[in-house]
């Protein structure tokens, strides 16, 4: 017996050295490619470079999937609606980052991971409340008007041109679905400052734009693609952020964009992680990819934008540097606002306005 059981035991003994020796590999084999992750961006159309987004999803085993938004009130409908969740990064402008921040949208900026933030103009971080520690500066510009030289009578040069437009201009002009911009730049156009409160100077800005509705197109952004209707010439005259008059200008070089003689909007996009994300490490890591200098550089000539990044501006070429429309002259901004938070009074009437203006 004693025999028969030694010769089971070593029967037993060879059969487990077998199973060990062909059981497939436990799923946490350091051997196994690890799993692809995933970022969910919820941005502006064209504004990142693919070739940036493909060389960041090589080096990180991860895609990067966009949603977009065609306005920055529809952006914060759509986080609204979700309560943030679905999205693990946003671009978000300066004047609503604070209240993200309030709303527990976006997370505190994890400085730890991201050493490129040293490269980034403190100016621009802090441009607006809140911001300096919830969100990076992506880029900055300005609110102008684009318009086609070879199908206007007379250049514009003033808010006034397109509010008040010729008789030729009517049904031909695109205007932004932003109740800021565009209450905004109709103040400004009437000589009150983009951020007023005084109740009389908005119901006039109201007017103005109801009295302009007949010369609109569309409230809808124009399209940056060879299918813009400022390329076709469905649309003569359009208010537009600056770099993006720039980019439509790929297609027709006769696209010119100003900043009127009033000032326009100098606006700020940040890119913030947000908060409900179960990607954050990766979101961090996202974020310091695009601030390495050439990143920085190589995004900005892309996008027609001016980069807060001040080791990037090193490597971007002169001509870019002296574009008035990227890098407007200190005169075009200083006739120019940023955006400041409104009293909930004020910020009511304002919205009531447009909404009427929008009907």
């Amino acid at each position: 017996m004693q025999y028969l059981h030694a010769i089971s035991t070593l029967l037993a003994a060879g059969l487990l050295s077998m199973a060990a020796t062909t059981a497939p590999a436990a799923p946490n084999d350091a051997s196994l490619p690890s799993p692809r992750q995933s970022l969910v961006l919820l941005n502006w159309s064209e504004y990142i470079d693919p070739e940036l987004v493909e060389k960041f999803e090589q080096q990180f085993n991860a895609e990067v999937r966009e949603v977009y938004f065609e306005s920055d009130d529809l952006r914060d409908d759509m986080m609204l609606e979700t309560s943030s969740i679905g999205y693990d990064l946003v671009i978000v402008n300066g004047i609503n980052v604070d209240n993200y921040r309030k709303r527990g949208w976006i997370a505190p900026l994890d400085e730890a991971r991201l050493p490129n933030l040293k490269y980034v103009d403190r100016h621009w971080r802090d441009a607006f409340e809140g911001a300096g520690g919830y969100a990076v500066p992506y880029f900055w510009g300005t609110l102008g008007i684009a318009y086609r030289k070879d199908l206007v009578e007379q250049a514009p040069s003033s808010w006034m041109d397109i509010l008040q437009p010729a008789e030729s201009l009517r049904g031909k002009i695109g205007m932004i679905e932003n109740s800021r911009d565009l209450m905004g730049m109709a103040l400004k156009a009437l000589g009150h400052s983009a951020n007023s409160t005084d109740p009389a100077a908005i119901k006039a800005a109201e007017q103005l734009l109801l009295a302009q509705k007949p010369y609109v197109k569309t409230y809808h952004y124009i399209a940056l693609t060879e299918e813009s209707a400022l390329v076709s010439g469905n649309i003569v005259a359009a208010m537009v952020y600056s770099g993006d008059a720039l980019m439509v200008q790929e297609f027709d070089e006769n696209i010119q964009y100003l900043v009127p003689a009033e000032g326009g909007n100098i606006w700020v996009d940040y890119l913030a992680v947000v908060e409900s994300s179960k990607n954050k490490d990766l979101a961090w890591a996202f974020i310091n990819f695009l601030n390495e200098p050439e990143h920085a550089a190589q995004l900005a000539e892309y996008v027609y934008y001016a980069t807060p990044n001040t080791a990037a501006e090193k490597l971007l070429p002169q001509e870019f540097l002296e574009d008035p429309v990227i890098y407007p002259s200190k005169e075009a901004l200083a006739r120019s606002e940023f955006h400041t938070p409104l009293p909930p009074r004020a910020a009511k009437k304002r919205n009531l306005a447009f909404a009427r203006v929008r009907q």
